[in-house]
């Protein structure tokens, strides 16, 4: 094991790592059930309900129609719930850890520094997406 693995273990093995994952994966089963619950309720309106499904609400606009297009709006608010928790929640607590994982970095020497500077590498670990 490399010190840089040794220094994403320390992280992941944290207590604070364990309640982000904990909190994240809670929130990802809560919004999971609630756009699958969805779904299967229509489904099985549709199935074992169609004369409730063909109740007209206005001109050809049916209620099985309406909670179809509902589906889209359950999703888009499902997305939106997600991306408003991963900014509020998880982002600050990510940024955190990747503020601790660089202050243990050792810094290069001066001297052995290039001098034109390479193109930012991207983060290896903790990424959100």
């Amino acid at each position: 094991m490399n010190i840089e693995q040794a220094k994403r273990r320390e992280i992941s093995d944290s207590p604070e790592f364990q309640l982000l994952r904990r909190a994240h994966r809670r929130s990802g089963v809560r919004m999971t059930a609630v756009g699958v619950g969805g779904f299967l309720l229509y489904v099985l309106l549709s199935s074992f309900a169609p004369e409730l499904m063909n109740t007209s609400l206005h001109g050809h606009l049916t209620l099985g129609l309406a909670l179809g297009l509902g589906q889209f709006v359950v999703m888009a608010l499902i997305a939106r719930r997600h991306i408003v928790h991963t900014r509020t929640h998880v982002d600050p607590i990510v940024r955190g850890f990747r503020t601790q994982a660089r202050a243990r970095r050792p810094q290069p020497e001066q001297s052995r520094r290039p001098a034109r500077s390479p193109a930012p590498r991207r983060s290896e670990g903790y990424r959100t997406w």
